[in-house]
């Protein structure tokens, strides 16, 4: 329901701000607002054709370790820990190594690997679900642990960094690695207080105790590190681990005699039929974002918050990154381009410009993820799985805001 508001908010917001500026004189707002929306739309279809082959995949390669038992394993391993977060999933199911292999392959940065396993997730935790229309607890939690966006190698924005000439591209790397660990924490907490979950518990206090310590010890590796060095194993890890979950399943297979070929090939069908699913879902989110960032209200809102702030006498230097932060939750490709727009106009060593990467780098696009998440699970009412996103993301940007002004500022 909640979902169902935003969406007509967004196309109203956008039909009033281009009437407004319609009457200030620009007689081109509403063909660049009909323009964004088959834009749009195109690139959600030209989204969920890049998808389907990398679904395939993965969802092939989860097939053979489902079939040879890794991925009960990793369930068995990990439920004295997530039967406390995931209280609603019976122990040792299947979905608990599914989320574990999502979470850590977005904590590793492998984007290929962590969209087929996080769908293969909510299909799983969609076969406990007394009503298929509706989020679950769990299925919110889980969500809200994917748009914290907890990413320990931001690669990408460290290459863009490079490719605009910044002296030291890396020097966002710490900043970013606090500030989604700040988003992914906050999460955590206001979705198990919403779902009246004791985060108390020996086992979840010592998960996010363990968590912090190892972000700590990664902050504290790759700040031995020169460029190079953190660029070499940076693409080397990512690559070792991407490809040894690939030969580990495979090997897992051969040991427990399973056929892995007709294995890959069932759940390579479901990626398939996956990725034509969640079409409808994103044109819908892609093309509503597209047409308010088209009417100009983001730009306007902008402006307002930085007239706000400095009519508060506060320093509002911060303001010009603000939209990749505001885009975010909505759209990661313009979220993206917004932080390219930052470091073209500012300087990739400006303020400006690096707070726009730790704002790239400290959430995730939380729409476009409950878009394709709920939407290939056929589930359409998110309950209270906006919310605790969005309050994730505000605090993300909160202590963005705040660490790149004890780093840089």
């Amino acid at each position: 329901m909640v979902l169902n508001y935003i969406w007509i908010g967004f196309f109203l917001v956008a039909f009033v701000f281009g009437a407004f500026q319609l009457c200030m004189g620009d007689a081109t707002i509403f063909q660049k607002i009909v323009d964004s929306t088959f834009d749009t739309s195109k690139t959600a279809f030209e989204i969920s054709l890049g998808l389907t082959g990398v679904l395939a995949l993965w969802l092939g390669i989860m097939k053979i370790g489902e079939r040879a038992g890794v991925v009960n394993v990793l369930a068995k391993a990990l439920s004295p820990v997530f039967t406390k977060l995931f209280p609603d999933i019976p122990r040792n199911h299947p979905a608990m190594g599914s989320i574990f292999m999502n979470i850590a392959s977005n904590m590793l940065g492998l984007d290929n690997a962590a969209t087929p396993t996080g769908l293969k997730a909510m299909q799983q935790m969609q076969e406990l679900n007394p009503k298929k229309d509706t989020a679950t607890n769990p299925m919110i939690m889980f969500l809200v642990l994917n748009t914290s966006g907890l990413t320990i190698i931001p690669t990408t924005i460290l290459a863009f960094r490079a490719s605009y000439g910044a002296e030291t591209p890396t020097d966002v790397f710490i900043p970013i690695l606090l500030a989604t660990t700040v988003a992914t924490l906050a999460g955590i907490v206001i979705t198990a207080t919403w779902q009246r979950i004791n985060i108390f518990q020996p086992a979840l206090l010592a998960t996010m105790g363990g968590l912090v310590t190892f972000v700590g010890l990664v902050i504290w590796g790759f700040s031995q590190m020169d460029k190079d060095t953190m660029d070499t194993v940076t693409s080397v890890t990512s690559n070792l681990i991407l490809f040894g979950i690939i030969i580990m399943f495979i090997l897992a297979g051969l040991f427990k005699k399973v056929n892995v070929y007709e294995a890959f090939i069932e759940g390579a069908k479901e990626g398939f039929s996956t990725a034509v699913r969640i079409i409808p879902y994103l044109v819908a989110i892609l093309v509503a974002v597209g047409v308010f960032r088209a009417s100009g209200a983001m730009n306007m809102l902008i402006d307002g918050i930085a007239q706000v702030v400095r009519g508060c006498g506060l320093d509002a230097d911060f303001v010009g990154a603000l939209p990749t932060a505001l885009m975010k939750p909505l759209s990661g490709s313009g979220a993206r381009g917004l932080m390219l727009e930052a470091m073209k106009n500012y300087g990739p060593d400006s303020f400006v410009g690096r707070l726009s990467c730790i704002f790239q780098g400290s959430t995730d696009t939380t729409f476009y993820i409950l878009a394709v998440y709920f939407g290939s699970v056929s589930v359409k009412y998110a309950r209270h799985a906006v919310a605790c996103g969005l309050l994730a993301d505000l605090v993300g940007v909160l202590a963005a805001i705040g660490i790149a002004y004890i780093f840089f500022g």
